[in-house]
């Protein structure tokens, strides 16, 4: 019931955060925003460095957020009542040094309250994020997980949950291009042991239904080569601003020459 209220109230204060962001979301950002999101062990970090890689050997700008560090909001308190409340372990796990974090797999009623709070906040600090590039001369956002990895630690299981998440996609920047890197839960724990099996096959499950409500692009289980592949192609065909630069100037010549026929 607590929820409920909870998400009432921040419905109402959405609705109105909305109205104020629509006219800036109206607009296409000059930089072209790539997004990567999936469960702990799904090959992000991979595919961010390749996709780096390609760009900057095509001679391309770009920003790398890592969402975490760089968009959320009092993350350094949030990570500590992590650690202190609930008592999970610090740091990245990995086949050699298993951990066990304790943090978005907690789903206590007040847990679920604050997040909607913090996750609200996240989402008009990443709108603000991709503002300050409008006036900067970068071709493309890289995000390293966005907000719809934070989407997906809630119950979904709730309607009303699910126009949370609606409003908080409306009110968030809609990359051009949101990648979801699925991964057997199973090759993920294996490969980023942190949390218990039966929890990333939910996260998944979670994942999934966060896509099919924000259009990600979910990318299947293959290999390094074949994943970092269908990537190149789809940010290959979004272009850069040097490209629309282009065409424009071609579209005024064009217009110039139709003006003066004489000349």
């Amino acid at each position: 019931m607590l929820i409920v209220r909870a998400l009432a109230r921040l419905m109402v204060a959405g609705s109105q955060a909305l109205q104020q962001c629509t006219t800036l979301q109206m607009r296409r950002y000059k930089a072209k925003i790539i997004s990567f999101s999936g469960i702990d062990g799904a090959g992000k970090s991979t595919q961010i460095d390749a996709l780096s890689r390609f760009l900057l050997n095509r001679g391309d700008c770009f920003q790398l957020y890592t969402f975490w560090d760089d968009i959320v909001a009092f993350s350094r308190h949030r990570e500590y009542l992590s650690l202190r409340a609930f008592k999970g372990e610090k740091g990245v796990g990995s086949p050699e040094r298993p951990i066990a974090r304790r943090d978005k797999n907690v789903t206590s009623w007040y847990v679920v309250i604050l997040r909607l709070l913090l996750y609200t906040i996240d989402a008009v600090r990443l709108l603000a994020i991709v503002l300050k590039h409008e006036s900067e001369d970068v071709d493309y956002l890289i995000f390293d997980r966005y907000i719809y990895d934070e989407l997906a630690n809630l119950p979904l299981q709730y309607g009303l949950v699910r126009a949370y998440v609606r409003l908080l996609s409306s009110i968030a920047p809609t990359p051009d291009l949101a990648f979801l890197l699925d991964a057997q839960p199973e090759a993920a724990v294996r490969r980023k042991p942190e949390y218990p099996l039966d929890f990333v096959r939910r996260n998944r499950e979670a994942y999934l239904a966060i896509a099919n409500l924000s259009g990600m692009r979910v990318l299947p289980p293959s290999s390094v080569e074949k994943t970092a592949a269908s990537i190149r192609e789809s940010v290959g065909s979004l272009g850069t601003r040097a490209d629309s630069a282009e065409v424009r100037t071609r579209n005024a010549l064009a217009v110039g020459g139709a003006q003066n026929p004489g000349s």
